[in-house]
């Protein structure tokens, strides 16, 4: 028993890696992961009790065990079914390509990344970039949002700051749910994105078992209470003006509902910007009747860098202003009671209607509107006068005035657009450099609605 036993070395090193490797997975692993669990929980519970709307348990599980929750629910098991009928495949084909669609889906969400990082973050670089200003808030209607309730953020969709903002201004109600495209499925923004809770989502997809499996996990999510966040126009406004809503994600909530369960309500958000940082881009997408963005990599980092180079130089300024408001809520079941459970297409209707309502007027988009109706230059008075007018008209209408005062909203105005050379200041006056007509229209769209909605 207590003899000598001889082995070649490689046989000792084979046996310590086996021993090694089972003291990992048995031992050191199970008591790490339970260490790191509780550390979350923690975290969470800490959260919570800050939130408006704590975190539903269903965004706290497993990444690995919502996978399998989602593959083996009883419609993805139909579809797949359905797929492997319709395709003439094995079962077992398109069972794995369902679960290659569920892990490209479900996200990971963590606690310490979206309140530790993503809501800080989020407030440095809004108010790095921008001046943020939170616009119209219906508050009484916001707290009579019963506590079982689902919120849905519905969003008109301006630049790729409107994650930003609107992440750091609902920091103090809920973790938000967002849905993104491909853009975002680059490695290692992708593992950071989901960690954020956001899910991705493939806009251009056709295959009806990629469909199918991606309702079920907007149903999943809405049924288990997961605040989230969607853009209904479907990607970046082209021209400034809010987009007819692309009615994907809100019947995959309405087909699912069930007036007798938990309601879902939607609230309706507008962002509109003094300065879209994407403006040439989207311009650019809009005039070629594409939505294929020629941003190369190489103008962005030019852009960083010189961004940080006069933030170093003290010779920095912030694009202007940001502003968001939130709409009046819209409760589900409500809304069914009085138009019938196959009313997608009026929910979406409904829901960019009272975006456009609240939609905040800021000192570029006025002083571009007022501009652009005239051919010639025109004085700064001049413009002044004319903005009063627009505004005397719009008494309801959800107007930042910087200080509160015209002139000076009005001098903010043409120098923003004056320092980009979309219009020109002379001795003649201001006006629109030719070159830059469809950069004036751009900003001068996103309150066209508003404008219309109070003329005399």
């Amino acid at each position: 028993m207590l003899g000598t036993v001889e082995m070649p070395v490689w046989a000792l090193v084979i046996v310590v890696l086996f021993a090694a490797v089972t003291a990992l997975t048995h031992v050191i692993g199970p008591s790490v992961r339970w260490f790191f669990r509780k550390r979350a929980e923690r975290v969470v519970a800490r959260v919570n009790e800050k939130l408006t709307r704590p975190i539903e348990p269903f965004k706290l599980a497993r990444r690995h065990d919502m996978i399998q929750r989602l593959c083996y629910d009883e419609k993805v098991i139909n579809a797949v079914a359905d797929y492997a009928a319709s395709e003439k495949v094995p079962e077992q084909v398109a069972f794995e390509k369902a679960q290659s669609y569920a892990r490209e889906i479900v996200p990971s969400f963590s606690a310490t990344a979206y309140f530790g990082i993503g809501t800080r973050v989020a407030k440095f670089l809004a108010n790095a970039l921008y001046r943020v200003r939170l616009g119209h808030v219906d508050a009484d209607a916001l707290r009579q949002i019963g506590p079982e309730a689902t919120v849905v953020f519905i969003m008109n969709h301006r630049s790729n700051m409107d994650y930003v903002l609107v992440t750091y201004l609902a920091a103090r109600a809920s973790a938000l749910s967002y849905a993104v495209g491909e853009w975002a499925r680059v490695w290692p923004l992708s593992r950071l994105i989901r960690s954020m809770g956001a899910y991705f989502i493939r806009r251009k997809s056709r295959g009806e078992l990629y469909r199918r499996v991606l309702a079920r996990y907007v149903q999943l999510a809405t049924a288990g209470g997961v605040t989230q966040a969607v853009f209904p126009e479907g990607g970046l406004s082209l021209d400034g003006r809010t987009a007819p809503p692309k009615l994907g994600l809100l019947s995959y909530i309405v087909d699912d509902f069930d007036p007798e369960g938990r309601d879902v309500v939607f609230v309706p958000v507008a962002l509109n910007y003094d300065r879209v940082l994407e403006d040439r881009v989207l311009i650019a997408a809009g005039e070629e009747g594409t939505r294929r963005f020629r941003a190369k990599i190489s103008v962005v980092a030019g852009f960083t860098l010189r961004q940080l180079w006069l933030r170093i130089t003290g010779r920095f300024y912030r694009f202007g202003y940001a502003s968001v408001s939130f709409g009046k809520p819209l409760s589900l079941a409500a809304f069914q009671t009085e138009h019938g459970t196959d009313a997608v297409d009026a929910l979406g209707q409904e829901m960019m209607e009272r975006i456009n309502q609240v939609m905040p007027v800021l000192p570029v988009p006025l002083v571009a509107t007022v501009l652009l109706r005239h051919a010639e230059p025109i004085s700064q008075q001049q413009i002044e006068q004319e903005v009063q007018a627009i505004l005397t008209n719009m008494q309801s209408a959800h107007v930042h005035l910087p200080r509160g005062d015209v002139s000076y909203a009005v001098e903010v105005g043409v120098r923003a657009l004056v320092a980009r050379k979309i219009c020109q200041q002379d001795g003649a006056g201001i006006a629109v450099a030719d070159a830059e007509k469809a950069a004036a229209q751009y900003y001068a769209n996103s309150i066209e609605r508003v404008i219309s909605a109070h003329a005399v």
